[in-house]
């Protein structure tokens, strides 16, 4: 099963294909990932992408697409797959059902995740990820904190602050970024008949971790 994380950031897309991930064994492919070591790496290909990230734009379609084909080829993706960040526009959509048509595949489902706009910035401004590329967990100063303070519970790495996350204006250009380009993909999956939509709120109780249980239910379990 090819699965789509939709909604934006700071709705806890990263936190629901997370759980997902480990009771499935699909892998959660997350373009920010992929930036991000390409970044902290330096190669060309970080260079190019790190100057979009750090104005709060999208990464054109000519970085994005070829890397999430290849990503998409590997073996521990043939089973299944959770795409996390990608598709972002109906082009980006139209070329992925394009991919994966020649794989004899398609996607089958899309979770759209949404959020108060306000919870958002809150959440993002408080965020912060272990350092350590290989175990990427997520913590929130206030929601989920670490244990011991700037230390990952997991392996004992640096937490730090990503560079994007630490500007309320930047957060709030890439909420207009995602309204003006990636909303509109919500009508595109809802005419193929893939979607689900899911509020994500701390005002009526119900966080990512609810959310993945109730999708792994639903629509996985077999």
């Amino acid at each position: 099963m090819v699965l789509i994380m939709l909604g934006a950031q700071g709705t806890g897309k990263g936190t629901v294909a997370g759980i997902l991930n480990k009771k499935t064994g699909w892998p959660q492919i997350s373009t920010g990932d992929i930036f991000r070591k390409h970044i902290a790496e330096k190669t060309e290909l970080g260079v190019e992408a790190n100057k979009y990230i750090a104005s709060g734009n999208l990464v054109p379609d000519e970085i994005t697409i070829p890397m999430v084909k290849a990503r998409l080829e590997e073996e521990d993706a043939k089973e299944g797959a959770i795409l996390d960040g990608f598709p972002r526009t109906l082009a980006q959509a139209q070329k992925l059902d394009e991919i994966l048509a020649e794989q004899n595949r398609k996607v089958e489902l899309v979770i759209n995740l949404t959020t108060p706009s306000e919870e958002i910035i809150t959440r993002i401004l408080n965020r912060r990820v272990c350092s350590n590329q290989a175990c990427k967990a997520t913590y929130n100063l206030t929601m989920h904190p670490s244990k011991v303070e700037g230390i990952c519970d997991k392996c004992g790495s640096k937490l730090v602050q990503r560079e994007d996350d630490s500007n309320a204006e930047s957060i709030q250009r890439r909420l207009d970024i995602y309204e003006e380009k990636t909303k509109p993909l919500v009508d595109f999956y809802n005419n193929k008949g893939v979607i689900t939509t899911q509020e994500v709120s701390e005002k009526i109780n119900r966080l990512g971790q609810d959310v993945a249980e109730e999708i792994y239910e639903k629509y996985i379990k077999k």
